[in-house]
């Protein structure tokens, strides 16, 4: 049986404490903050992120150069067998395209996962290819496997202020204006390809049925109905927003009591960026068969 080693990025939420516990390993995202270069979880916390970013500090994000994945890749395949890489969704990111392109000189022995994932449900491929490797799949399989489940998952973010998405070019001036004035919190929804407008509402308790609502929708039209037998993954997320998050947690336990909701997490530093702090978020996935 193969030696198999599975790398992410921290887009997936993993972190390096997190990583050697699970024995994987996490790829440091790079992130440009007025002309410098930051590594998420090396040189760049949650809480020094969300200062610059109240300080109007100019954020974006990049890729791990291939001189970075290259040199991890070189390591582990003097110890492993195979390599499988889940990068987060390539509708979001080049990093999958060109984690792609460099596995072409590796002779097969590393697996790019294009399962168009982010965040927190990046963070399940992760824990199902490890689940994977224990049943003795090796990386062809694991690949294929991730990749035919990639769009079993679904997340809806509550955005508390429209002012990163008016940064960010996503929504013109006069429409932050205006849903700044209504007061409007808007629900995203990010199923596979990219972050898309999913609903609009006009306080956060209706923003929080919303998403509920989308989730139940998602599960009985999409993942084969709520029921003990048909096992999710329920997970809630937040930037910036951990108290509000818990709160969150409880109601959507309530609304699935056939379902563990089975974490409360940050959303990765590269979704924060786009929308700020204040967010809330409720993701689902289909457990692998």
């Amino acid at each position: 049986m193969s030696k198999i080693a599975i790398v992410t990025d921290s887009n997936s939420g993993i972190t390096q404490t997190e990583a050697k516990e699970l024995g994987i390993h996490v790829l440091p995202m790079p992130f440009m903050i007025d002309g410098e270069t930051y590594y998420e979880e090396i040189t760049l916390s949650q809480d020094e992120f969300y200062k610059r970013l109240a300080q109007n500090a100019d954020i974006s994000t990049s890729q791990p150069s291939p001189e970075s994945v290259m040199q991890l890749w070189d390591g582990l395949l003097k110890e492993y067998d195979e390599i499988v890489h889940i990068p987060m969704s390539s509708g979001l990111s080049g990093s999958c395209q060109t984690a792609s392109m460099l596995a072409q000189d590796y002779d097969g022995k590393v697996h790019v996962v294009n399962n168009q994932r982010i965040s927190v449900t990046q963070k399940r491929s992760v824990y199902d290819a490890i689940e994977l490797v224990r049943t003795g799949k090796n990386g062809s399989e694991i690949k294929s496997v991730l990749e035919v489940d990639k769009f079993n998952s679904s997340i809806y973010i509550m955005i508390d202020t429209l002012y990163y998405l008016k940064k960010g070019g996503r929504i013109t001036p006069a429409a932050a204006a205006l849903g700044t004035l209504l007061r409007l919190k808007p629900v995203l929804q990010i199923q596979g390809e990219k972050l898309d407008a999913f609903a609009k509402a006009r306080t956060v308790n209706q923003a929080k049925s919303i998403m509920i609502n989308a989730i139940k929708s998602d599960i009985e039209k999409r993942f084969g109905g709520i029921s003990p037998e048909n096992q999710m993954y329920l997970a809630i997320a937040h930037t910036q927003n951990e108290e509000a998050a818990k709160e969150f947690k409880d109601e959507v336990q309530e609304q699935f009591p056939d379902y563990s909701v089975v974490a409360v997490d940050p959303l990765s530093l590269s979704v924060s960026c786009h929308i700020g702090p204040g967010s809330l978020a409720v993701t689902c996935c289909k457990k692998l068969n």
